[in-house]
């Protein structure tokens, strides 16, 4: 089978491991486009990559297949649609939008166009998360009736050379880092039917800390501090809180409550980390040994899922269905904060399906194609 043709659209910091990830994968990446050609030019020559050009030109290239999305939350929107508009299939970095109406058109075209969508993250497809679902599936923890999933923090200007976005429509704590707990939490449970939120600004301004911009002043134009409560349809009921307003806490970052014990889920931001579980009697936590591959960060795996897919004909497992049933409980919660009501969600996705025990970057590779 021929290898599957990639072209990456955005070249900033985040696509250097998607281009070795690809690349390490099977998948053939035959092209790279930056609004700065000058860094499409840099990661060509980093990776090898034939082709460094306009996001005009790679759109228009009929041997690109597959289009991954790395640019700026802003415009993943709109430049998935050139890609869908292009005949590419597509996958973006998270958010697949910033909002339901967006995310609904670009599904719809899609499927207009019998085209795949799928989104970041993919880190709910690492070792640690998939051998915490097959836990669950396998009722270690009897039936979930509750969850708790906690990112807390206080912001990124201290570290991040331009974190002026993360404080603006688009940004804060909930579009910037709850796709990785809500998918998380949606591929262990399921889809969530209705939810509620609470929001706040407690700094409605930010200074840089940073040596390149120490002392400037950031506008706060976005909740920093965001709760929402999560009935999922399966019955169990869960809580999120992600803020930028906290200077230190001592919280877990995902655990699952069930019937016959609590299952503790590490930091969904990444690929690997400690699976515990705790069952009904139990003295002490035992930490449960990971069933699958992709301990390392393996952000790409999703478009080698995808690409595994669209050859097989079965759903690929970060569908557009699921980065749209995410994208609106980020702003349902959003939306019930300011209407002082529950929101009820329209979208509805299935389960992932679980990796086989077992699975890893071997196994990956035998069947994308690559060495």
């Amino acid at each position: 089978m021929e290898r599957a043709k990639v072209g990456i659209i955005g070249c900033g910091n985040i696509s250097e491991i998607y281009f070795k990830n690809c690349l390490a994968f099977g998948l053939d990446v035959v092209a790279c486009a930056d609004l700065d050609v000058s860094r499409a030019k840099s990661r060509a020559e980093q990776f090898d990559i034939p082709k460094a050009c306009s996001v005009e030109e790679l759109l228009a290239d009929e041997g690109v297949e597959f289009v991954i999305n790395l640019t700026v939350p802003s415009a993943h929107a709109n430049v998935s649609m050139s890609a869908l508009q292009a005949g590419k299939h597509v996958h973006s970095e998270k958010p697949l939008a910033l909002n339901l109406e967006e995310g609904l058109a670009l599904l719809a075209f899609a499927k207009d166009k019998n085209l795949r969508v799928g989104a970041a993250p993919d880190t709910f497809l690492g070792s640690a998360i998939q051998t915490s679902r097959k836990l669950i599936d396998d009722g270690w923890i009897g039936q979930p009736v509750a969850a708790t999933a906690f990112m807390v923090g206080h912001g990124v200007e201290s570290w991040h050379p331009n974190p002026d976005f993360f404080y603006q429509p688009g940004g804060g704590p909930m579009f910037d880092m709850g796709p990785y707990y809500l998918t998380a939490l949606v591929n262990l449970l399921g889809p969530v039917r209705r939810l509620t939120g609470l929001t706040q600004v407690t700094f409605p301004e930010r200074t840089i800390t940073t040596a390149s911009r120490f002392g400037e002043k950031i506008p706060v134009n976005v909740p920093t501090h965001v709760t929402g409560l999560l009935e999922f349809e399966q019955g169990a009921i869960g809580t999120i809180i992600t803020s930028f307003d906290v200077w230190h806490a001592e919280l877990p970052r995902i655990e699952i409550y069930g019937t016959e014990g609590t299952l503790s889920v590490p930091d969904p931001n990444y690929f690997t980390g400690s699976v515990r579980v705790r069952r009904k009697g139990a003295t002490a936590w035992s930490e449960v040994a990971h069933l699958f591959g992709f301990e390392e960060n393996s952000r790409g795996l999703a478009v080698a899922d995808m690409v595994d897919a669209v050859r097989n004909g079965r759903p690929h497992r970060a569908s557009g269905e699921l980065a749209l049933h995410i994208v609106e409980l980020m702003e349902g919660i959003h939306v019930s904060a300011q209407s002082g009501r529950h929101y009820d969600v329209q979208s509805r996705c299935e389960r992932p399906a679980p990796f086989s025990v077992g699975f890893d970057e071997q196994a990956l590779r035998l069947i994308i194609g690559g060495k």
